[in-house]
């Protein structure tokens, strides 16, 4: 984090197909050794198979399905005193973005035994009707957040 200004946040440019910018988030997450065709491919596929499965626009479906798994509350470590608290805290509407993207790839990798296009839609579909791994994380920090609820008033 620096220490004088803050990061200029990055415009993120639609992608070509939907013209989205949470496709555009979700190809650049799954992107690895610069191989953007190759995430694309992952991506769209996905999104074709996603809105097959919910008879849906495959972008509406997309936003409904990270719209499900992002937290509203996470806990962030405090330390008062000599001792080290979880505090929960709101979390921003970018963050909550990013980290819903980041446990769906997560959640679709852990899968194995298909390719990742079949993966990542499946992990879509069930973040859509709420179950699935990625819902169960988004649970349980919100259930963490809701124990550590006493330590409100050491919130910064």
């Amino acid at each position: 984090m620096p220490r004088r200004a803050r990061a200029q946040k990055r415009e993120i440019i639609p992608d070509a197909k939907y013209r989205s910018t949470t496709v555009a988030r979700l190809i650049t997450k799954i992107m690895s050794r610069g191989k953007k065709r190759t995430a694309e491919n992952i991506v769209y596929g996905a999104l074709e198979t996603l809105g097959q499965q919910v008879s849906k626009d495959p972008v509406a479906a997309l936003e409904q399905a990270v719209r499900n798994a992002t937290p509203l509350l996470q806990v962030k470590p405090r330390r008062v005193g000599g001792a080290t608290y979880q505090v929960p805290v709101e979390v921003a509407p970018d963050r909550g973005l990013f980290l819903a993207i980041n446990w769906l790839i997560a959640s679709a990798k852990a899968r194995k035994g298909k390719p990742m296009k079949e993966r990542l839609a499946e992990e879509l579909t069930d973040a859509f009707q709420g179950q699935g791994a990625t819902i169960k994380r988004r649970d349980d920090t919100h259930r963490m957040a809701e124990a550590n609820r006493a330590f409100a008033h050491y919130r910064w």
